[in-house]
């Protein structure tokens, strides 16, 4: 289809200027409006100023200017033999000229309402109207008109119009596609917020989804699938989505799982900490004075798991930590808020390893859904946010622990919480002694726990326990005293409480009740 009038309308200016400078020496009349007009005309470009081609005046401080027929005409008039004879009629009756290429993108509305001083008004005045009427419009018609949303395909668009005098109909599809899921998306991200101004307390009745993919992934869970990394509107520093690879090969999806896992669990804590994930679980994590100390406490709770894992730090990667890493085992991935250039320089020698800069680190998760794909639809729930609430905290024994037991309860409480249920947790002095994740029993999750304890060679007398949800019988008390356990922390909420509390005090141990369960499937 050739191309004879184009409508340039652009928030991002990128490009605009070089690609009307190609559509003027191709023979192309360009309409635009007041922003981008000024752009063309300070590069030399003229332009029709699309008041002129309507014979509409702005109005509404610019709220309504190209919301006319003489646009909408212009680009929504099928040029086919079925729909041409009418449409045509229309056209000459009205003096409409056809408009065959429009190049749109919208107001900033998603960086406008990121700034923390934005106001509701002004959020409000940055939703587009004209914009996405006229790319659906575009879309639409998209067997005659090319719908360009996108600075990056401008090269594309002059490319064909020079070799063909016209944009291909495969083009022009592709173009249409991405216009729709633009408008889409634009529309997602205003539904989004104008639900949290809202502030109500159900979930949304129709669930609006936007993500941009930031990159295709070596493959999905197995080769045999394919796999994507998209991002949200959500996303913001200190997370896996927005982090910056510094080295390695690709990631896949598992290393991306793995890595957020990894990097919501160490977030936890203020002092200096690693945490060490395999298969979605943490298989060690400890604090320490330093982050060299931090990570040779969390690689000595489980060696063997440790091998082909993801390593996550609270604190700058220097060089040192990463000497030490590079003397054990394979390492898949490594992500830290900051790689100081020595650690660079060291890491650089494996070149497969991948190598996360993540920027800072938010110390609270932002609040945002948890989706969850079943066959025919989604699981929606809030995020679980709520790591403990210290007024909440309940000790339902005749002991107390001491300040030492606190300090390792609320430790390996937060380790429980990104552990897979059934979770067991062993703990002492800031350290995991042993970690049981995702058995169907609560005692064989203890029993793996101590059995890693066994296999590290780590002494789990005097240790603590934290379990993600109710002991159901003692039995799980028992077993962790007959394993030198000396307190424990639990939700509490069991029908059998009392025989639970009973038996940690027949073992002289200190229980704390959370109230708060932390399941993770």
């Amino acid at each position: 289809m050739p191309v004879r009038r184009a409508l340039v309308s652009v928030s991002d200016k990128t490009g605009a200027a070089e690609l009307c400078n190609a559509l003027i020496d191709l023979g192309v009349e360009i309409l635009s409006t007041g922003g981008t007009r000024q752009v063309l005309s300070e590069s030399g470009i003229e332009s029709i100023d699309v008041a002129s081609h309507t014979g509409s005046p702005e109005i509404m401080d610019g709220r309504v200017k190209t919301l006319h027929p003489r646009i909408h005409g212009g680009i929504l008039a099928r040029r086919d033999a079925q729909g041409a004879g009418a449409d045509a009629q229309a056209l000459a009756e009205h003096d409409i000229a056809t408009i065959d290429l429009v190049v749109v993108n919208l107001y900033p509305f998603e960086a406008t309402i990121a700034r923390e001083d934005v106001g509701f008004e002004e959020a409000i005045e940055n939703i587009d109207i004209g914009g996405p009427a006229m790319l659906r419009a575009a879309a639409k018609n998209h067997a005659a008109v090319a719908a360009v949303v996108d600075p990056d395909d401008y090269s594309l668009i002059i490319e064909e119009l020079r070799s063909g005098g016209g944009v291909s109909a495969n083009t022009r599809l592709r173009l249409a596609r991405k216009a729709f899921r633009h408008t889409a998306a634009y529309d997602a991200a205003v539904a989004t917020y104008l639900d949290a101004r809202a502030g109500e307390d159900e979930l949304p009745s129709k669930l609006v989804l936007s993500f941009t993919k930031v990159s295709e992934m070596r493959y999905g869970e197995n080769p045999h699938q394919r796999g994507a990394l998209y991002r949200g509107a959500d996303a913001h520093s200190g997370t896996v989505v927005a982090a910056r690879q510094l080295q390695g090969r690709k990631l896949s999806f598992i290393n991306v799982m793995d890595a957020d896992a990894a990097l919501e669990c160490v977030k936890c804590f203020e002092e200096p900490a690693c945490v060490i994930v395999k298969h979605a679980n943490p298989c060690g994590v400890a604090l320490g004075a330093s982050v060299l100390e931090a990570f040779e406490k969390a690689f000595a709770t489980d060696p063997t798991s440790a091998f082909g894992c993801i390593i996550a730090f609270n604190r700058p990667l220097e060089a040192a930590v990463a000497r030490s890493i590079l003397e054990r085992q394979f390492v898949e991935v490594i992500i830290a808020p900051e790689v100081t250039r020595e650690a660079r320089e060291s890491l650089a020698s494996k070149r497969n390893l991948r190598v996360l800069e993540c920027g800072e680190l938010m110390q609270s998760p932002v609040p945002t859904l948890d989706l969850r794909r079943v066959t025919g639809g989604l699981l929606v729930q809030e995020r679980d946010a709520t790591s403990l609430r210290t007024e909440a905290l309940n000790v339902v024994t005749r002991r107390t622990p001491d300040a030492r037991e606190m300090r390792d309860l609320e430790f390996a409480w937060c380790v429980a919480w990104y552990v897979k249920s059934n979770a067991i947790v062993y703990a002492r002095d800031g350290q995991t002694i042993g970690v049981g994740a995702g058995q169907s029993s609560r005692v064989m999750s203890a029993r793996i726990a101590g059995l890693k304890a066994e296999e590290a060679d780590l002494e789990v007398g005097g240790a603590v326990m934290a379990s993600d949800a109710f002991f159901p019988f003692r039995d799980g008390i028992d077993a962790a005293a007959d394993a030198g356990i000396t307190a424990v922390i639990q939700p509490g909420g069991s029908m059998r409480d009392d025989e639970v509390i009973a038996a940690a005090d027949e073992h002289g141990m200190a229980m704390v009740f959370t109230a708060i369960r932390h399941f993770r499937h």
